[in-house]
């Protein structure tokens, strides 16, 4: 049910809101499943043994049990299949290998704001870029 579905990153915020919006209804017309992703924190962690490269820290995220519990609520899911995915990492890779493994059609992201984004590069700006499917962004 989920296979050429919709992926859409989603983390609670404005931005975030108005992609799962627009995701939601892109699925209802396409009659097929959402694939919410979620990517979790997770804090790099450099070793200093050797050359070993650096590894992340899991962190302690309850904040996807949250929004599987919003979403859970949420009327304008009703009569859209579906499913919340939590991931750990970064996150253009990470929602990008969703669309991979669910072989999605369009992947559906809100635009980046704040000074991090304008320094390190959007997500939406740098998954557009290296995404094998379309990636649409919403303001």
């Amino acid at each position: 049910m989920f296979q050429h579905g919709v992926v859409v990153g989603f983390d609670g915020s404005l931005s975030s809101e108005r992609a799962l919006a627009y995701a939601v209804g892109m699925a209802r017309r396409s009659q097929c499943g959402l694939v919410i992703v979620h990517v979790a924190n997770r804090l790099p962690a450099t070793v200093w043994a050797g050359c070993e490269p650096p590894v992340f820290v899991d962190l302690p995220d309850h904040r996807t049990e949250v929004l599987g519990l919003e979403l859970a609520c949420a009327d304008f899911l009703t009569g859209v299949p579906w499913i919340l995915v939590e991931r750990g990492g970064d996150i253009c890779h990470e929602i990008e290998e969703v669309g991979r493994e669910y072989a999605a059609d369009a992947i559906v992201v809100g635009t980046t704001h704040g000074l991090l984004g304008k320094i390190f590069g959007s997500v939406s700006g740098r998954l557009a870029r290296r995404a094998n499917r379309p990636v649409i962004v919403i303001p």
